[in-house]
């Protein structure tokens, strides 16, 4: 407000003449400055504020509370929070956002912030305090699921999003390879080989893990000089608000041509992982080796030359691959020596790493596995992220890490399948238990992906401050900023939200067959009444809204219901076959066809449902429209066969428009057909003739420019 008046009577100053004149501009100038002056915690917020809500009257101050703390309240019509860092009182901001102005603020860049006109007043002086120091955000895999096609316009409405749940700890892993560009030239590699030893953009997230090489390759030079312009714009804004962006460093992958170059270097090959070729498999350097700390000490000065440095960085050296040995003395060696590089290259350095490798492989990190890899690195230098909690908490398994501080994170989501799933009550039972009893140091989110129960991540981050709301009150908070009818979220987190997920895709989703499911990466499985959920369906469309949040719950959870009777009218197609009831067998079989009709219509209504946008998106990142193809191709693979090996097929299966019209419409219409042409002619129906059919099909190669258009599912 005073800096709207002070702007305007600048520009009035500005229209006088004469030494009266020059005197007047002198003293707006410095008025200006003065009311633009403040921390830049304030600045930052500011800025922030401006950008979600630039109609609202808002003044921010910072305090010198030791502790994460805010409070907010209205003075004459504005509000004011306050707040000790810039993360307190953007946490501020987004509750007076959640709760008074009942506003939805979506993760993604182009929903709409939809807020009354009239800024609502606040009464009294709210407050929040801190529970914990560290809120951590993002997985590996988020960046190939959901954002490898991103802009900065999107990696700046998620920054904004992750200030405003108070985020401070984000994973920052974009652009990475020109810095592994630059220490490979160093090492003699010509740049063709190491293009060749990168995978495609979607699946660099498994390279940067030390899980596949070359796979979708080689990368071209455009993606990765336009990632790293991208990366130090992400950086900039998120250490202006006050994040510390969790940088890579070096964990072992090293190219195979390294080996020839080192050839007593301790290099091994990564045994196994998801089924690919040996050609696709890495190759390791062992910390123990001499070579690991020079390479660690280059990548870190390159890294930091480039990116600058918060001194913490994460890196995995065993994500769901065997370590040369699982002696633990060698497991030991292995985490003592891969810290000492770490600490050698930046002596303020302090190790973050995910717990996911204990909880994926418990047959192998058996207690003394654990503890003597853990044990050999020194306390307060390592933070464990306890990464699937909705599961198992880890640190219930390892004495709580073996006293190293540790993050308590929810995951919730693998492969960004479009599912509704998380166990609401449960996990609030377990983040209160490792808040009060577990010691957890933070608490995060490691979703795989994106597009769906964004709410339910929200609660967990919600869950970092002392508010003085209960779940209940949260809950009801919800229904106010979704436009939900009341008593609607309580409803869903009871009776349907009761279960964490693990690749539960959509039957739909997955290769067709007459019972369960085929493959493990669409286990579909129910574990509510599907009529309470279609009850709540009906209520919440009974209560329509023109808000943004309202129709995204429209679509999802109608996906969710369409989806579970298309598993219903399945399970009746195959009890029709059994019985040699033809007739049935018809009448089911068309009205599959028609519900697979109807999702795909549906998803198409809801933007970020729509396969169209993911391959736009990924096209536009083409330097030379040759590059179009290159880059849509990646993008559908990840959706679809995954890669060049079957066991991870349909992972990130997604009741998406333009998806289901084109990929699983194809499998199911074959499959429907055939076992009705079996019943017809008498024959039984051959699940392993049938596979071989759909692996032909899923391998086919589309014509994606045709799937860049919103999809109208027109089945014969």
């Amino acid at each position: 407000m005073q800096g709207g008046f002070l702007a305007a009577l600048f520009y009035y100053i500005c229209t006088m003449k004469g030494f009266f004149y020059k005197l007047m501009v002198l003293v707006a100038c410095i008025l200006l400055t003065a009311c633009s002056a403040g921390t830049p915690a304030e600045r930052a917020a500011g800025a922030l504020a401006r950008r979600i809500m630039p109609q609202y009257d808002i003044r921010f101050i910072q305090t010198g509370d030791s502790l994460e703390t805010y409070s907010f309240y209205t003075d004459d019509s504005q509000l004011v929070i306050k707040g000790s860092s810039t993360s307190a009182m953007a946490a501020g901001l987004n509750r007076y956002l959640s709760d008074w102005c009942k506003t939805d603020v979506s993760w993604y860049a182009d929903d709409p912030v939809q807020a009354p006109s009239d800024q609502p007043v606040v009464d009294n002086i709210v407050t929040g305090k801190a529970l914990v120091k560290e809120r951590f955000f993002l997985n590996y895999c988020t960046f190939g699921y959901t954002m490898p096609w991103w802009q900065w316009k999107d990696w700046e409405r998620l920054i904004d999003w992750m200030a405003l749940n108070g985020v401070n700890l984000p994973l920052a892993i974009t652009g990475q390879e020109s810095v592994w560009q630059e220490l490979w030239r160093r090492h003699g590699l010509s740049d063709e080989e190491i293009l060749s030893w990168f995978t495609g953009p979607a699946y660099l997230p498994w390279h940067r893990m030390c899980n596949i090489d070359g796979f979708d390759g080689p990368l071209p030079q455009g993606w990765i000089d336009a990632q790293e312009t991208l990366q130090k714009q992400i950086l900039s804004r998120e250490r202006e608000l006050g994040m510390t962006p969790v940088l890579p460093a070096f964990g072992g992958h090293v190219p195979a041509v390294l080996k020839e170059k080192y050839p007593k270097a301790k290099v091994t090959k990564v045994s196994a992982w998801g089924g690919f070729p040996k050609e696709n498999l890495p190759y390791f350097l062992s910390p123990t080796d001499s070579l690991f700390a020079v390479i660690q000490k280059e990548f870190i000065e390159i890294q930091t030359e480039k990116y600058g440095t918060g001194h913490i960085y994460g890196f995995d050296l065993f994500n769901e691959v065997a370590p040369p040995s699982w002696e633990p003395d060698t497991l030991a060696a292995i985490g003592r020596c891969a810290f000492e590089s770490l600490a050698a290259a930046d002596s303020e350095a302090r190790w973050l790493q995910m717990g996911w490798l204990f909880y994926y492989d418990r047959k192998h990190w058996t207690p003394e596995a654990v503890k003597a890899y853990l044990e050999a690195i020194p306390k307060g230098r390592l933070t464990m992220l306890d990464y699937y909690t909705e599961n198992i908490p880890v640190w219930t398994l390892t004495e709580g890490f073996h006293g190293h501080h540790y993050i308590f994170c929810y995951l919730g989501n693998f492969g960004g399948n479009t599912r509704l799933a998380g166990p609401f009550r449960k996990e609030s039972t377990r983040i209160t238990e490792a808040l009060a009893e577990g010691g957890a140091a933070g608490l995060g989110c490691t979703l795989e992906g994106f597009g769906i129960n964004k709410w339910f991540y929200e609660y967990v981050l919600s869950r970092a401050w002392n508010t003085g709301v209960s779940d209940d009150e949260w809950l009801s908070s919800l229904d106010g900023r979704r436009h939900s009818p009341s008593g609607f979220w309580k409803t869903m987190a009871d009776s349907i939200y009761v279960r964490g997920s693990f690749s539960e895709g959509a039957l739909l989703c997955g290769r067709p067959c007459l019972d369960g499911f085929r493959h493990w990466t669409v286990i579909h499985n129910t574990p509510y009444d599907n009529s309470v959920l279609e009850r709540a369906y009906e209520k919440l469309l009974q209560e329509p809204s023109d808000s943004r949040a309202w129709n995204y719950d429209r679509v999802a959870i109608g996906l969710q219901v369409k989806g579970n009777r298309f598993a219903l009218l399945r399970d009746d197609f195959t009890s029709a076959y059994r019985k040699g009831d033809l007739p049935a067998a018809r009448s089911i079989g068309a009205k599959m066809k028609s519900l697979i009709m109807q999702i795909d219509s549906l998803a198409g209504e809801e933007p970020s449902f729509r396969l169209d946008r993911w391959l736009q998106s990924a096209a536009a990142f083409a330097s030379v429209p040759e590059e179009e193809d290159y880059y849509m191709n990646d993008a559908w693979r990840i959706l679809t066969t995954w890669g060049s090996a079957p066991n991870l097929n349909d992972y990130a299966s997604r009741l998406w428009n333009g998806l289901v019209a084109h990929y699983y419409a194809p499998r199911w219409t074959m499959f429907i057909d055939e076992v009705i042409s079996c019943m017809e002619q008498g024959r039984q129906f051959d699940q392993t003739a049938f596979d071989r059919e759909c692996r032909a099909f899923e391998e086919s190669v589309p014509d994606y420019k045709s799937l860049t258009v919103n999809s109208l599912a027109s089945m014969e």
